[in-house]
């Protein structure tokens, strides 16, 4: 077996097959220009319950997205004719109006530079090789997991503070007026941000509460923090909505203009009755 693969002692042609997802099996396409690592991250995607379909190389994999519109992209970051960064970038552009598709990345473990180059373009995970096709698969699991749960229909109420308005039922985040362009995971990330206001929320919390994973990466977070930062603070740099608490997480600030500043936001985006520090509207209009 390819070194890329960790060895599993249930690894052989015999291997139990695994639980089939308790939602609707969807299609996977699986990028990489290693026949065996291709074969056996399909193998394992297959036991699981999901339809795969393959690619070899950076164009053969756009073209097989833009035919099979597959559910989930597993793109490995090293391929021959376009590299895996470029074809995130062009597979996360909007598709006739649907909403991007999820990328998992596959990368060497020393290559932290593209890990995160690759966070930065738009993949919603990575894993690194050598790596579990156990552990490839949870991975994929819950980010489609994720992405459903955005397709939802969500009645949760209006969240605003600091120019800052949020309506989960519509997806729809603006600052003061404007409308910000967030990804899944960014919506995510502010949304448990705005719910958890004056709260210190370490790496470990976030992960667990907004990714829905008890182990990963922590750079995730990090990186996911500062591209979030650079969309909705006025100087990204010098932050002060989500702080930094040294040694202990990040937490959003509510500070004495909180209130006022939420109405306003709530107002610039077509939301009433916002009140209080994080500003919630209830669905009969009622703080």
């Amino acid at each position: 077996m390819a070194s890329s693969i960790e060895r599993h002692p249930d690894t052989g042609p015999h291997t139990e097959r695994e639980p089939a997802p308790a939602e609707t099996p969807g299609l996977v396409l699986v990028v990489d220009d290693d026949p065996t690592v291709s074969e056996v991250v399909a193998g394992y995607l297959e036991r699981a319950g999901y339809r795969v379909e393959r690619a070899a190389d950076g164009p053969a994999a756009l073209r097989a997205a833009q035919e099979h519109r597959p559910d989930l992209v597993v793109l490995d970051l090293m391929l021959p004719g376009m590299d895996g960064l470029e074809v995130c970038r062009r597979l996360r552009a909007h598709r006739d109006g649907t909403p991007p598709v999820p990328v998992v990345m596959l990368t060497a473990r020393g290559d932290e530079d593209d890990r995160i180059l690759g966070l930065e373009v738009g993949a919603d995970d990575y894993v690194t090789k050598p790596f579990s096709p156990r552990e490839l698969v949870l991975r994929v699991r819950s980010v489609l997991r994720r992405a459903a749960s955005t397709t939802t229909p969500n009645t949760g109420p209006v969240l605003a503070a600091a120019g800052i308005a949020m309506d989960p039922a519509a997806r729809r985040v603006t600052k003061n007026g404007a409308e910000l362009g967030l990804t899944l995971r960014e919506f995510d990330l502010l949304a448990y941000f705005l719910g958890h206001q004056g709260q210190v929320c370490d790496r470990e919390r976030l992960m667990r509460e907004v990714w829905g994973w008890d182990f990963g990466d922590l750079s995730t977070v990090t990186v996911h923090v500062r591209r979030l930062r650079g969309k909705i603070e006025d100087d990204p740099a010098n932050p002060t909505l989500i702080k930094t608490v040294w040694g202990a997480g990040y937490r959003f600030e509510t500070g004495p203009d909180t209130a006022r500043d939420a109405a306003g936001a709530a107002g610039a985006s077509g939301a009433s009755g916002v009140s209080g520090a994080v500003g919630v509207r209830t669905e009969d209009g009622h703080a």
